[in-house]
C-alpha cells in the first residue's frame, strides 16, 4: 500500500453516503421513476393478491401453497426495502444514507434473498414427498416439520450473512462517499474501500457458492428423483399434473438463480461493463423474479388461476350487479 493512502485511511472513513443509481443517464434519471413505480405496483398487487387468496381459502392451507405465499411475502419485503427509497431519490433527490442504514439494508436484502432460496429448496422437498412418497405425505410434511425447516433456514442465513456484513463494517471507505447503485449492494460499497477488502470479498463468495452450489445441487437431486418416479410409476393424467406443478416450481427457481448468478458475474467484471449496466443487472436480480412470479403461478397453477378468476368475477359483479 502506498504511504499516502495509508496516512489518509488512518483518519478518514466516510460514514454518510449518497446512493446514485444509473449515474450515466443523470439528465434522464427522473424518468426512471415511471417504470420502477409501475414495477413496484405490480409487485405489491400481484404478490399480495395471491397471498390473500392463499390465506382466505382453506383449500390452499397445504404446505405447497403456504411456501408459495412465503416466496411472495419475501418478494414484497425485498422490493419495499429498495424501491420506495429509490423512487424518492429519482423524484426528490433524497438519496442520503448512513453507513449503519446501508449495512442494515444490505443485511435485510441478502438475508431475505437467501431465505427465498431456502423456501424454494423446501418446496422441492415438499414435491418430492408428495410424488415419491404419497402415502406418507401427511405424516411427513407436517406443520411442525415446516417450522423446523424454516428455523434451520433462518439460522443458516444468519451464519452466512452476519459475517459478510460485519466484515464490510470494518472496512474504511475513503475513496468516495457516492455509492454508484440504487441499493446498498456489497460490491458497489466495497469499491469505495481502502486497504485490504479480502475478508468481505471471501465472505460474499462463500455466500454465493453456498447458496448456488448447495441449494441448486439439492434442488436438482430432488427434481431428478421426482422425474424418475413420475415417468416410471405415475398414470398419464397424474403425470401431466405432477410435471406441470413441478415445472412451474422449476421455472421460478431457474428465474431466481439465473438472475442472481448473472448479476454476480456482471458485478465482478470491473473494466468491461458500465455502472449503468451493472445497476440494470442488480435490478433484474432483485426485482424481476418478484414481478414475474405471480404471473407464472397465476397462469400455470390451475387452482390459483381458478381462484383468481372467481375473485375477479366477484369483484365485477359487485361493481356491475345484474
Amino acid at each position: 500500500m502506498e504511504p499516502g493512502i495509508s496516512n489518509q485511511t488512518s483518519f478518514l472513513s466516510y460514514t454518510e453516503f449518497t446512493l446514485l443509481g444509473f449515474p450515466g443517464i443523470s439528465g434522464w434519471r427522473s424518468l426512471l421513476a415511471i417504470p420502477f413505480f409501475f414495477m413496484y405496483l405490480v409487485i405489491l398487487t400481484g404478490n399480495s393478491l395471491i397471498i390473500n387468496q392463499v390465506s382466505i381459502h382453506k383449500k390452499f392451507h397445504s404446505p405447497m401453497y403456504v411456501l408459495i405465499s412465503m416466496i411472495f411475502a419475501i418478494h414484497i419485503a425485498i422490493s419495499t426495502a429498495i424501491l420506495p427509497n429509490f423512487l424518492l431519490d429519482l423524484l426528490f433527490h433524497l438519496n442520503q444514507v448512513s453507513l449503519t442504514g446501508c449495512l442494515l439494508q444490505m443485511f435485510f436484502i441478502y438475508f431475505m434473498s437467501v431465505c427465498e432460496s431456502g423456501v424454494i429448496l423446501i418446496m422441492s422437498l415438499d414435491r418430492y414427498v408428495a410424488i415419491c412418497r404419497p402415502l406418507h405425505y401427511h405424516n411427513i410434511m407436517t406443520k411442525r416439520l415446516l417450522v423446523w425447516l424454516m428455523v434451520i433456514v433462518i439460522i443458516r442465513n444468519f451464519l452466512l450473512i452476519c459475517p459478510l456484513v460485519v466484515f464490510i463494517s470494518m472496512v474504511q471507505f475513503c475513496k468516495s462517499d457516492i455509492i454508484l447503485n440504487f441499493a446498498c449492494e456489497n460490491m458497489a460499497l466495497l469499491s469505495l474501500g481502502c486497504g485490504d477488502t479480502t475478508r468481505p470479498q471471501i465472505a460474499g463468495l462463500i455466500v454465493r457458492i453456498t447458496v448456488t452450489v448447495f441449494d441448486v445441487s439439492l434442488l436438482l437431486i430432488s427434481y431428478s428423483n421426482i422425474l424418475y418416479t413420475v415417468m416410471k410409476n405415475v398414470s398419464r393424467k397424474s403425470r401431466y399434473k405432477a410435471l406441470n406443478t413441478c415445472g412451474t416450481h422449476l421455472l421460478v427457481a431457474l428465474l431466481v438463480y439465473l438472475c442472481a448468478l448473472t448479476s454476480s458475474i456482471v458485478q465482478r467484471m470491473d473494466t468491461t461493463i458500465s455502472t449503468d449496466v451493472k445497476n440494470l443487472f442488480t435490478a433484474l436480480y432483485l426485482l424481476i423474479p418478484a414481478t414475474l412470479n405471480p404471473f407464472i403461478y397465476g397462469l400455470r397453477v390451475s387452482e390459483i388461476r381458478k381462484s383468481l378468476v372467481e375473485y375477479w368475477q366477484a369483484k365485477k359483479n359487485n361493481f356491475y350487479p345484474s
